[in-house]
Order: C-alpha cells, then sequence, then structure tokens
C-alpha cells in the first residue's frame, strides 16, 4: 500500500506537466506541486524533524497548506491539522496534548500563532506560510537554497500520519490517529466508486483541516486538479467552477442548499460538473430533491466519519437518488456498504441485529482509526472486537441499505417513547416556509424531555408554531411532534455547516441540573 507522501510523488511522475493545484493566482503542475514538496520536507528533515514528530498548521486553505501537508508526511512526520475557529486556550491544549513539535501559521493567523506558541517552548519559531512576518521564519526563505530531490526517509503504511482532534463541542478535543494505510484505503476506496479520471478537477471549499481533505487527496492521486476555496464564498464557488471547467465537488447539505438559495446561481455556467457528492450529515429529502432539480441528477453519498478517515462505511451513488416513484424512499438511505467496509448493526449487548431492526451501527475495515491519542480507556469503548462503534442509530434492509436514524447521543425520550429528531426534522423541511431546523430535547415537567423545535424561516416567508406543529401531527405520530417552536435568524454551525444540536440543546437544559437523554 502506498503512502500519503506517494501521493505527490507519482503524478508526478505519471502526469507531471498537467495542472495540479490552483490557488487565487497560483498555478502549479504535479511536478512543480512534488517538487516544492520536496524542497520543504528536505527542509523540515534539516531542522531536526524526524520520523514520528508531530507538526501542526493553522490556517486557511491554500496551496501552501498542502505543500506542509504532504512535506510533512513525506519525511514520516504526523500532520495536527488545527480548527482556526476554537479558542486560543483550545489550540494550545491540542499543541500540548499532541506534543507537537513545529507550527504551520497561515496568512492572517502568524501573530496568533506566533503568540499561542511563545507558550510552548518546545515548538520553536513558527513557520509563516504566506506572508512574512515579525517573529516567524518565512516559508520562501526557508526553502529558497534546500535541494528538490525525494527526502530521504522510511515511512512505513501503518505509521501514523495524521493526528486529527474532534469532537470538542464538550470537553476537550479527542485525537483521532489515521496511519497512512487508513488514510490511503480511504482513498483507494473512493477512486474505485467515484472513478475519477485525470481529466477531472475538484471545486475545493470545506476546510483543509477537517477529515473531508480526501477529494485533494483523490484527484492528486489519479492526476487530476485541485481547484482551491480559501473559505467558503458562495460566488467564488460558482465562479471557479465556471471558469476552471470543475467536474467534481464535495460538500455538507447545508452548503448545496445555500447554493440552490443563492440569488445570483443562473448567472453561471456549471455544466461541466459531473458529480456531486455530500457527506456530514443526512440531506433531508425535500431539499435534496430540490437540489437535484437545480443541478441536475449528479448527487451521491458518502457517510462516514473522522474516525474512519473520512472513507466511506456505506456509499448512496446517483443512481440510487430517484426524486419520485419507489426508489425515491432510498434519498432517506445512506446507500450500501462501500467497498471497504463491513457493516453490522448491532444491539444493546453487541449482537447483531436482522433487517429492518434498529440498532447502533459499527463498521470493520483497514480504514478504521489506529485509535484515540493517550486514551486507550475511550478506545476500548468505541473499538471492540475490530468492529468501530459509530454512535448513530441505524437499521439495514433486506436489500442491504443503510438508513440511518440518528446520532444515539440525540435520541429524545418522552414519555417512554423514543424519538429519532432527524425525523421531525425531515418533516419541518416539507414545509415550504422552512430554510433550516433543528430537533433537540428540552426539559418538561410532565414528560421528563419534550420535542423542542428551533426553525430559521426562508427569507420573507411566514409560519407560526402552531401552524409548523399542525404540519408535524398532519404526517406524524403526535409524540414526534414539536410540543414548542422557537425561531432564530440562524443556526450554530461547525466549519463544515454541520448544524450544532448539542449547542441548542445546552441553551434549554442549562437552568436544571442535568439534561435527560
Amino acid at each position: 500500500m502506498y503512502t500519503l507522501g506517494d501521493i505527490p510523488r507519482k503524478s508526478a511522475l505519471f502526469y507531471g506537466d498537467r495542472t495540479a493545484v490552483v490557488f487565487e493566482e497560483i498555478r502549479l503542475t504535479h511536478r512543480e506541486f512534488n517538487l516544492r514538496v520536496n524542497r520543504l520536507a528536505n527542509a523540515l528533515a534539516a531542522r531536526g524533524i524526524v520520523k514520528g514528530d508531530r507538526i501542526a498548521i493553522l490556517g486557511e486553505n491554500s496551496d501552501r497548506y498542502l505543500t506542509a501537508y504532504f512535506a510533512a508526511v513525506k519525511i514520516g512526520a504526523c500532520v495536527v491539522p488545527l480548527n482556526f475557529r476554537l479558542a486560543d486556550n483550545e489550540i494550545t491544549h491540542i499543541l500540548e496534548d499532541s506534543e507537537a513539535n513545529l507550527l504551520f501559521a497561515g496568512e492572517g493567523y502568524e501573530q496568533r500563532a506566533a503568540a499561542i506558541g511563545g507558550q510552548i517552548p518546545s515548538l520553536g519559531p513558527v513557520i509563516a506560510l504566506e506572508k512574512a512576518s515579525i517573529g516567524t521564519v518565512f516559508l520562501e526563505d526557508l526553502i529558497r537554497d534546500m535541494p528538490d530531490r525525494e527526502p530521504d526517509a522510511v515511512v512505513d503504511e501503518n505509521d501514523l500520519a495524521v493526528l486529527m482532534y474532534t469532537g470538542g463541542t464538550t470537553g476537550h478535543p479527542k485525537g483521532v490517529m489515521l496511519s497512512h494505510r487508513n488514510l490511503m484505503t480511504a482513498v483507494t476506496s473512493m477512486a474505485v466508486i467515484a472513478g475519477v479520471r485525470s481529466t477531472d478537477s475538484t471545486c475545493f471549499v470545506l476546510p483543509l483541516f477537517h477529515v473531508s481533505i480526501w477529494p485533494v487527496f483523490l484527484l492528486l492521486l489519479a492526476g487530476g486538479k485541485v481547484v482551491i476555496n480559501r473559505k467558503l464564498d458562495l460566488g467564488e464557488i460558482l465562479r471557479l467552477i465556471q471558469d476552471e471547467r470543475c467536474t467534481h465537488m464535495n460538500l455538507v447539505p447545508t452548503v448545496y442548499t445555500w447554493l440552490m438559495e443563492y440569488p445570483l446561481v443562473d448567472r453561471y455556467d456549471l455544466g461541466s460538473l459531473q458529480l456531486l457528492t455530500y457527506a456530514g450529515s443526512p440531506f433531508p429529502p425535500e431539499n435534496l430533491k430540490k437540489c437535484i432539480g437545480r443541478f441536475g441528477s449528479l448527487f451521491a453519498q458518502g457517510y462516514g466519519s473522522t474516525e474512519t478517515a473520512g472513507g466511506p462505511v456505506s456509499f448512496l451513488p446517483m443512481e440510487d437518488h430517484h426524486v419520485s416513484g419507489p426508489g425515491s424512499r432510498l434519498l432517506a438511505s445512506a446507500g450500501k456498504p462501500a467497498v471497504c467496509s463491513e457493516v453490522r448493526i448491532l444491539d444493546e449487548n453487541g449482537n447483531p441485529l436482522p433487517p429492518g431492526k434498529i440498532g447502533e451501527v459499527a463498521v470493520k475495515g483497514r480504514h478504521v482509526m489506529m485509535g484515540y491519542w493517550k486514551n486507550p480507556e475511550l478506545t476500548g469503548q468505541v473499538l471492540r472486537d475490530g468492529w468501530l462503534h459509530m454512535g448513530d442509530m441505524g437499521y439495514l434492509d433486506e436489500e442491504g441499505y443503510l438508513f440511518l436514524v440518528d446520532r444515539k447521543a440525540d435520541m429524545i425520550v418522552t414519555g417512554g417513547e423514543n424519538v429519532y429528531p432527524q425525523e421531525t426534522e425531515n418533516v419541518l423541511y416539507e414545509h415550504q416556509a422552512v430554510l433550516e431546523c433543528a430537533v433537540v430535547s428540552a426539559p418538561d415537567e410532565r414528560w421528563g424531555e419534550r420535542v423542542q423545535a428551533v426553525v430559521v424561516l426562508k427569507p420573507g416567508a411566514k409560519a407560526g408554531a402552531e401552524e409548523l406543529i399542525a404540519h408535524c401531527k398532519a404526517r406524524l405520530a403526535g409524540y414526534k411532534c414539536p410540543k414548542t417552536v422557537v425561531f432564530q435568524e440562524a443556526l450554530p454551525k461547525t466549519p463544515i455547516g454541520k448544524i450544532l444540536r448539542k449547542e441548542l440543546k445546552q441553551e434549554f437544559w442549562k437552568d436544571h441540573k442535568r439534561s435527560i437523554g
């Protein structure tokens, strides 16, 4: 099995003169990109970075972010991508917990990184990726006189490649250990599923610090082109698709909905698009149907997690995205187990359940993480007998399609009945006035918990709480319907656009000693 560092090396060999990376005014061929990676890799080695060291990166998307990423893994170091939206104390915790040896900073983050890094003597000077800055070492100065030959390092597929911190909404983030084998399994699995070619290109929008980086690995491996957006800008996304003739894009459902609603979307030529993948959160079927109507039958879904290296646990291809007829039921499915995955549905005792029975989703495969960094207890809780317990509730039907009911932790128990928020949310999305919604538990003196809806209306639309509750009651059992509805201008989201139910739930439970469910 190849390692991550082999991606630029092999693509330079086979596709050297083809465009590899586009970012703002920068255009690099596969050969040029690999040579820059090599120069930085050799510079890091010259500064004493060795196999097993941790190299952190703080910044928005850029070509140089990718250069640092690949340079680290080529010499056997481990990348620690930092979520730039975290508070300074959270970033400090990750740097200390990971025992990072070096910190890169993107444009606009140099001084912040220097201030944080100054509290951790083991880091040494911060390396500025894009602009020279006082108190940092500029990347271009660092690599200016470095050789561009392949670095002298022996890297094994089982070595730690990326330490990705996740789950920071409650308590400290946990470090997910991903090996080269984990990541390359995920990438090659997607290559088989998506059928990418050297003539393809991806419009890369989601943060490079996220496990959603897989389209970058995939397109570079195939000799294709990666068009990088610095940060989410709807107009810029559409312009880049048009101007660079992008064939692929990977987003979360929320952003596809924003693009569909964007007032100027019809001004852009999006005819080059051939595949639109989505993951990260369920796509409400009504919104998905509208997006298919707007962008065409180009959608495919991958279901996975950071713990599966972003690789698919299951996959729902374009041909299963039917907007009408009996096949439209599959719009609520996460597809069939992917080529790299074995999937089971387990009861509370870890026993496999038959088709149609709801239980916890578990997956086995070479893309499953090595474990949690310095946390064997938590690793043992989620990795049992080789099976990763996903924390999602779902079932497999008779045809082998996986249907996700909801997150295990988000289930609401009201009056002794189990309510899965996603089911109620899907019905709310059917109302023409609803732009976004989330359903969470809230305290209730009679029922212990009640079904609470938080709704964002479309611009100019009007709908009251009673109307939305009645809309649900016409389609759902009474106990699944919201008891109350509150309206907000926006919902809290992660950097990739996933709605944060936990933050909303905390607001309703903040004056109570405990949150039930």
